[in-house]
């Protein structure tokens, strides 16, 4: 067998990511020989959350598995999508009476991966500790996967580089998400894990996270309430690829950032 590759996109924002996505995945997948593609989805509806119809889209688009954060319960006609599909999952620290599941393990015929999620506590929601969270499914879990993959929805670095090293060796692939800028410490760690500490967006890069930038402009100058409109334009996918060796040890972590073909 050659080597394991996995596609991670950062945050889709927005129907027209969806749909720059939709468009332009296979050719992705193709382009980077990715045997795996997830993507964090809670915000690819208007005003954040996912619709059960964006998720079908995504996972039509080529998608196995998606990710979720603090937004991923803004539309309720998605929580019994949650508990239905497997394939979407929604931070595991969240209480475990929420709708859906923290974690799935998706057999991709390669290999077994388990992808979990958890939400960041610093600067955040109050939830139960995201270091011990994943312990907990690690420890669960053990025997059942091949693969390990955490998408720590954070706004902290420092908390995710903390968990990165923390879980260095245990799990093979750690991204953050949540920021929506791509950071450049894209990594392979000491013990085997790659790791990047924010994927970015998939969005209009001409604003402000995704959102019209004189929105923001203007609300930070007034501290006044504003609406949010999203940005319109060209769509850029930005994301990392992970390459996995034979024994699933991380070999190479690299940015991507593709503009809408």
């Amino acid at each position: 067998m050659g080597n394991f590759k996995i596609l991670c996109l950062g945050d889709a924002v927005g129907p027209a990511a969806l749909e720059a996505i939709s468009k332009n995945l296979a050719s992705l997948r193709k382009k980077y020989g990715a045997d795996m593609v997830i993507i964090n989805g809670e915000n690819v509806s208007s005003g954040n959350g996912i619709m059960p119809d964006e998720a079908d889209q995504l996972f039509y688009s080529g998608v196995d598995v998606i990710t979720g954060g603090n937004h991923i319960w803004q539309k309720n006609r998605i929580y019994s999508y949650l508990d239905d599909t497997s394939e979407i999952i929604r931070p595991a620290n969240y209480p475990p009476s929420n709708p859906g599941h923290g974690y799935t393990i998706v057999n991709m015929g390669a290999a077994r991966v388990l992808v979990m999620n958890v939400l960041g506590t610093v600067f955040m929601e109050s939830l139960a500790c995201p270091f011990e969270t994943v312990d907990k499914i690690l420890e669960r879990e053990k025997g059942n996967y091949d693969i390990s993959v955490l998408d720590i929805h954070a706004e902290a670095t420092a908390e995710k580089k903390s968990l990165a090293y923390y879980l260095d060796g245990r799990v093979n692939v750690i991204f953050g998400t949540h920021t929506h800028v791509a950071t450049a410490d894209e990594q392979v760690l000491p013990k085997g894990s790659g790791y990047i500490t924010d994927l970015g967006m998939c969005g209009c890069q001409e604003s402000c996270l995704g959102v019209e930038a004189e929105i923001i402009i203007d609300k930070l100058k007034s501290k006044m309430p504003a609406r949010f409109k999203l940005a319109e334009g060209d769509i850029t996918l930005c994301g990392a690829l992970f390459e996995l060796d034979e024994n699933f040890k991380a070999v190479s972590v690299t940015r991507i950032k593709e503009r809408e073909l």
